[in-house]
C-alpha cells in the first residue's frame, strides 16, 4: 500500500511598505500560524529599520487621527509587530546576499549549502519552487527595502484567505507553489 503525500501549498508576496508586511504577518498570526509556518525575508538594511521607533511612523490605514487611544493601540501593535518581525524565530543573514532570512525556508535555502549563496538568492527561491521571475522580482524588492513574507497554509480556505488580505495589503507579486 503507497501513501499519498501532498505538499501544502505555500503562498508568497512581496510587500514594498514595511507597515503591509507588518499587517499581513500580524494577519497570518491570528489564524494561528506559527512561525514554524511563516516565512520572512527581507534586506539587512531593512531589517534595521525595524529598530526605529514605531511611536514615530504609522502605518498608512490607522485611524490615529480619530482620538489619541485609538492611535495608541496601534502603535503598540504595531510596535509588537515590528519587534516579533525582527526577532522572528531564528533569523540569519546569508553570507554573501545581505538578505535576513527567517522561517522554514531557512532550512531549505541552508539545506542548498554553498548553492543557494553561490546561486544567489535566485536560485535559492527557485529552487524551493517559486518560478524564476517572480524570483528575480523579489530579489529587486528587497533590494529596494520591500520584504517578502510567505505561509506554509493549513488548506484551501486559509489559501484563499490569506491571498485576498495579502492583496489587500498591495502585496506585489502573490505567488502559490
Amino acid at each position: 500500500m503507497t501513501t499519498k503525500t501532498t505538499k501544502q501549498p505555500v503562498i508568497s508576496a512581496v510587500f514594498q511598505d514595511r507597515y503591509d508586511a507588518i499587517e499581513a504577518h500580524s494577519f497570518v498570526k491570528s489564524m494561528g500560524y506559527a512561525d514554524s509556518e511563516i516565512n520572512v525575508l527581507m534586506s539587512d538594511s531593512t531589517h534595521k529599520q525595524f529598530d526605529e521607533d514605531p511611536k514615530t511612523k504609522h502605518a498608512a490605514n490607522t485611524m490615529g487621527l480619530e482620538g489619541v487611544a485609538t492611535g495608541g493601540m496601534i502603535g503598540t501593535a504595531v510596535g509588537a509587530t515590528a519587534a516579533a518581525i525582527a526577532a522572528i524565530g531564528t533569523a540569519v543573514l546569508v553570507p554573501g546576499l545581505g538578505i535576513i532570512v527567517a522561517g522554514p525556508i531557512l532550512a531549505a535555502l541552508a539545506g542548498g549549502g554553498a548553492g543557494a549563496v553561490t546561486g544567489g538568492l535566485i536560485g535559492g527561491l527557485v529552487g524551493l519552487g517559486i518560478p524564476e521571475s517572480n524570483a528575480k522580482a523579489y530579489e529587486a524588492a528587497l533590494k529596494n527595502g520591500g520584504v517578502v513574507v510567505a505561509v506554509t497554509t493549513r488548506d484551501s480556505r486559509d489559501l484563499s484567505k490569506i491571498r485576498h488580505r495579502f492583496e489587500e495589503l498591495r502585496g506585489e507579486n502573490v505567488v502559490t507553489v
